[in-house]
């Protein structure tokens, strides 16, 4: 058994040891669930009568650049109440699904909102269509991307016909619409 002159000092550097290894003091697990895509409504309604967090999403493994971000990767966890999120951190499903990670991201630790990125919807050397439109005139070409782009993106296009390098935006849809200059 621990003393309990003991037990302070052990009790302080346990907690010391959790801040700088980044694990988030301040939140509790939601439960186990599987797939981390129980709402708030369902954990209020298991917790009535209790204060209830703030209820985000976090990492549960190792989320390296590249790849895409599922939400089978992350785990909700309910913030101590009276804590809330730090600014320009991603935490809700909306913000994640679908998106790339930048850079690592490591589990139990809040996922910056500049870590992510949408998907490509070009990618660099992909061939694509170019379209210059002006009232009722549509110009299109056959172009190859000179760098990668997500919908709304600004990317480097080369025209294959005339060689010419040219600016354009990134369509829904792949293709890339430019305007006059």
């Amino acid at each position: 058994m621990v003393s309990p002159a003991f037990r302070s000092p052990l009790r302080r550097a346990a907690l010391a040891l959790a801040l700088v290894a980044g694990v988030p003091a301040f939140a509790q697990d939601a439960g186990d669930n599987q797939a981390g895509n129980q709402s708030a409504n369902q954990l209020a309604a298991r917790n009535a009568g209790q204060a209830v967090g703030e209820v985000v999403l976090i990492p549960n493994r190792v989320i390296y650049p590249g790849e895409t971000i599922e939400l089978a990767a992350l785990k909700q966890v309910t913030l101590i109440p009276g804590k809330h999120k730090p600014d320009a951190v991603a935490t809700l499903e909306q913000e994640l699904q679908g998106k790339v990670a930048k850079r690592t991201l490591l589990p139990g630790r809040y996922i910056p909102t500049a870590a992510i990125r949408d998907a490509w919807l070009v990618d660099q050397g992909a061939a694509v269509q170019i379209y210059f439109t002006v009232g009722a005139l549509t110009i299109s070409a056959s172009g190859v991307t000179l760098q990668p782009g997500a919908a709304g993106d600004l990317v480097k296009v080369r025209n294959v016909d005339s060689g010419k390098i040219i600016s354009g935006t990134v369509m829904g849809d792949g293709t890339i619409m430019v305007s006059a200059s």
